[in-house]
């Protein structure tokens, strides 16, 4: 927290859901003081990356007893409660069921029939060629949002009129001014950015900066003198979203977890939309993308889906649903990177020998899940120096320790879940 009583300049570097999260709850806060200015600072546009092509899953109970527990428990009550708050339309709770692969009967099959034990929640469109089917959830834990929306919506609620307002400035930070303070550390004074091409630096004014860039925010290590130290690999994958089967405005919402198919190299995640839409990831062939390829932006104007990946889960997706094989359409193909540090916790804190400076990112795969809550906590210690609702000390940004890839897919209680990359 500054040292800043009166009104303050606050600056979020990062529009997508976690950096918008931080703003909404800064905005929200009694905490705030009267007459300050809140402000994203986003290099593409709100929502570009992850947070406008994620699925959007979240579940209360997943969480493996480990320090994020909170983060997803706190986060799913959130969601519940503001979606209808903000008036977001894809928020729904829905069942989940895992689903091995099956093997080569064509046509359509009565899976539901076979499977009367789970009649209430067996989706009509799973009628294609599968193995065995068990329940992960029954829809009072599991939930889902499309998150773009969820995005677009907090930005209009703290815009109306009588609100604080969220302002938001599109171009690419490229570092953080500060001054000395009387205690020795470097008080954060300014944001310095480029717009578009241009190669004229431009200033925000700022009290306070909070990086929340997703897998970007790793770029805060020069931003900071190197007082910091934010390894991060980015795992680019690709997603597809099919539209309603052709006579149908909406798909039983249950989603699915599959197992792997070693056919097509695909380990697919399912989720029906309230729109009709599906979304599927899932898809393998992902590319890890370094440290230093980040702190070059890579990646972040243009994220392309891999064709043969397309065409795998296509088929993988087909093979599984016979009514989305004879009547199904894709809707539009799409890539996006997840932020993953090593040891696959966050970084959310303060940046060590600064006053005004913090850190929001490299929330893994559940960023979408877990950004309320990440949210409220930043906003705890930015406005009150401490943070009520989460326990940061497991996520300081200054923690890091090597260690070795894994263990960064989804886990329910422990239970390696969908593709774990």
């Amino acid at each position: 927290m500054s040292t800043i009583t009166g009104p303050k300049n606050i600056v979020i570097i990062g529009g997508g859901i976690q950096g918008t999260s931080v703003a909404f709850q800064i905005a929200e806060s009694p905490s705030l003081p009267a007459g300050s200015t809140i402000t994203i600072l986003e290099a593409n546009k709100i929502a570009s990356a992850a947070s406008g092509k994620g699925g959007g899953f979240m579940a209360r109970q997943w969480g493996d007893g480990s320090s994020t527990q909170t983060l997803h428990e706190l986060a799913f009550d959130m969601y519940e409660e503001l979606c209808p708050k903000l008036g977001v339309e894809s928020y729904r709770k829905l069942p989940v069921l895992s689903v091995s692969p099956g093997g080569n009967k064509t046509g359509k099959q009565d899976n539901k029939s076979k499977n009367k034990q789970l009649s209430d929640i067996f989706p009509s469109w799973l009628d294609g060629s599968i193995g065995r089917v068990s329940p992960l959830g029954f829809g009072d834990d599991t939930a889902q949002v499309t998150p773009k929306e969820f995005v677009e919506k907090m930005l209009a609620y703290v815009n109306q009129p009588g609100k604080p307002g969220v302002k938001v400035v599109i171009g690419k930070c490229t570092g953080i001014e500060c001054t000395s303070g009387d205690n020795g550390d470097k008080v954060v004074t300014a944001v310095t950015y480029q717009d578009g091409g241009e190669e004229e630096q431009k200033v925000l004014q700022a009290d306070d900066v909070i990086v929340s860039a997703g897998p970007w925010t790793c770029q805060a290590e020069n931003w900071f003198d190197g007082a910091i130290q934010l390894p991060m690999e980015g795992v680019k994958s690709t997603s597809i979203v099919w539209k309603p089967p052709a006579g149908d405005d909406t798909v039983d919402g249950t989603a699915l977890f599959c197992g792997e198919n070693e056919k097509f190299g695909t380990h697919l995640e399912v989720y029906p939309r309230p729109d009709g839409t599906v979304y599927i990831c899932g898809i393998g062939g992902s590319d890890y993308i370094t440290t230093s390829e980040l702190q070059d932006s890579a990646f972040l104007f243009d994220c392309q889906p891999k064709a043969d990946r397309v065409e795998a889960a296509a088929a993988a997706f087909t093979m599984m649903s016979h009514t989305f094989k004879s009547r199904g359409e894709l809707d539009r193909t799409q890539a996006c990177m997840r932020p993953c540090p090593p040891d696959a916790l966050p970084f959310m804190g303060k940046v060590p020998g600064y006053s005004g400076a913090y850190i929001n990112g490299g929330h893994n795969c559940w960023g979408i899940a877990w950004a309320p809550a990440s949210g409220k906590a930043i906003a705890e210690l930015v406005l009150e120096g401490v943070s009520r609702s989460v326990d940061l000390r497991p996520f300081n940004p200054a923690r890091y320790t090597s260690q070795g890839r894994g263990g960064r897919g989804r886990k329910k209680k422990g239970m390696s879940v969908g593709e774990q990359w």
